[in-house]
Formats: C-alpha cells, sequence, structure tokens
C-alpha cells in the first residue's frame, strides 16, 4: 500500500490519534496507539488483524509490516506529539477488542483478576504479571484505568493480547457476585499457608484506598519483616498471582 503523507495537526485524523493519549479518547473511538521497537514488531508478528495503521517519522526506514496495513508519514511536529514514550520509531495504530461485560452471579473460572487499579502504568505491570501466571480473565471495575493507555501498554509489553479482558461493576457491584471471592488485605490470614481453590476470584482495589471494608471477601495478607508499612499493590498480587500458579502446577 502506498504511503500517505499528513504533517498538520489540524488534520481530522491527527486529532483522532492525539485523542487515544487519554481514557476517554480511547473509549470514543474505541482504538490506541502502541509504541516501542520490540511490542510493535511483536504485535505485528502475533496480532497483525488488530492493527489499520503504521504511523512513520520523517526519515524512518518502513517496517516488515503486511503490505494492507495503511503506511502515513508524519510531520516531525506531530509524530513527536503522538510519540509520548520517545522512542522515535514506528507507532501502530490499533483497534481496542471487544471487552464484553462480566456476569459475576456465574461462579469463576480458574483464577479471575477484579481489579480496581486507577494508574496505568501500575496496571499494565499488573496484566504483565497476570499473563506470566495464567490468569483466566481480567475484570475491570468501573475505576479501573483503560487497559490501552499508552502508560499502560508500554508497561504490560503486549500482556493485553493475551488476555481475556472483562468489564465489571462499580464496587457494589460485588456484593452479588458467586464466590471464592479474595482480597489482599495486611489483617488478613497468612497468605503462606492458604490451601488455593482452583477457581475464585481475586480482588485488588485501588491504590492507596485498598478493598472497601464492607466487602464480604475473604482476606488475605503477605508475611513481611514490617520495615515498610505495606506492599505496592502490583508488587502484593503479583505474589499471590504466583502462589496460585505454584499450587495449581503441584496439583497437576
Amino acid at each position: 500500500m502506498a504511503e500517505r503523507i499528513i504533517e498538520s495537526p489540524d488534520n481530522p485524523r491527527a486529532k483522532l490519534w492525539a485523542a487515544l493519549l487519554e481514557s476517554r479518547g480511547l473509549r470514543k473511538h474505541r482504538r490506541f496507539l502502541l509504541a516501542g521497537r520490540k511490542t510493535v514488531r511483536e504485535a505485528l508478528a502475533r496480532h497483525p488483524e488488530q492493527f489499520e495503521s503504521l504511523l512513520l517519522p520523517p526519515g524512518a526506514e518502513d517496517l516488515s509490516a503486511p503490505p494492507e496495513l495503511e503506511r502515513i508519514r508524519l510531520g516531525r511536529a506531530l509524530f513527536d506529539r503522538l510519540d509520548v514514550s520517545g522512542t522515535g520509531l514506528p507507532i501502530l495504530v490499533g483497534l481496542v477488542p471487544e471487552m464484553p461485560a462480566i456476569d459475576l452471579a456465574r461462579p469463576p473460572e480458574g483464577l479471575e483478576l477484579v481489579c480496581a487499579l486507577g494508574d496505568p502504568s501500575n496496571l499494565g505491570a499488573l496484566l504483565r504479571s497476570a499473563a506470566a501466571f495464567a490468569v483466566s480473565r481480567v475484570i475491570l471495575l468501573a475505576d479501573a484505568a483503560h487497559p490501552f493507555h499508552p502508560k499502560c501498554l508500554r508497561a504490560a509489553s503486549n500482556a493485553q493480547f493475551a488476555l481475556e479482558l472483562r468489564r465489571g461493576p462499580a464496587w457494589a457491584g460485588l456484593a452479588q457476585a458467586a464466590g471464592p471471592l479474595l482480597a489482599l488485605d495486611a489483617e488478613g490470614e497468612d497468605l503462606s499457608g492458604f490451601a488455593w481453590p482452583r477457581d475464585l476470584r481475586l480482588v485488588l482495589g485501588e491504590e492507596g484506598l485498598g478493598v472497601p471494608t464492607g466487602l464480604a471477601v475473604q482476606r488475605l495478607a503477605i508475611p513481611t519483616t514490617g520495615a515498610v508499612e505495606s506492599l505496592n499493590a502490583t508488587v502484593a498480587a503479583s505474589l499471590a498471582l504466583y502462589g496460585h500458579y505454584l499450587a495449581m502446577r503441584a496439583a497437576t
């Protein structure tokens, strides 16, 4: 496909791409921007159907991308505006996949991670761990960051494409969720001796706020030296996911 050239930030498509740098634009246009030398090449190799355009900076060589993928050469100012990671490398424009709403009245299948992390970088790191430790699906509560935010994509290193992502309710909607329903809490049961069930929902609260005190869940604590007040939410969740992963491996 022949290259197109777009230089003006006032071009309608340029304005659409700029909107994808924020969650509101992601929800409105259902598209996202993927940057990074390794992530772009890997995504094109494994999920070419997910992308519609390749945005090229001035003077950069084209990538070995499918011939049907639209190529657009951008002016320097426009490209730099979209290249928020500062890679200087081609950027993919992708289609946000469907993320159907979850029916929490149905019992969990495998380890389902229920997440309210609002920081996109933290969410991305969590998705990376979820993919590494065989989480069956990730349920994003209403307050969670958008999983295709540029910062989330950068931290996740393409984990989004390996996971089943589902939309969840606000916190109140968890009241009727089928269990087992577990959460991480410094005042909970010692996680190191916990007998993990195969099927469960693990709830991770917002940064700093944690899981609401009134939510009926079994609470688990990760034992530490006490040298710090608490673990980062993503680190704590990763340790719990690893514990479940080890338990399931030992059971097979």
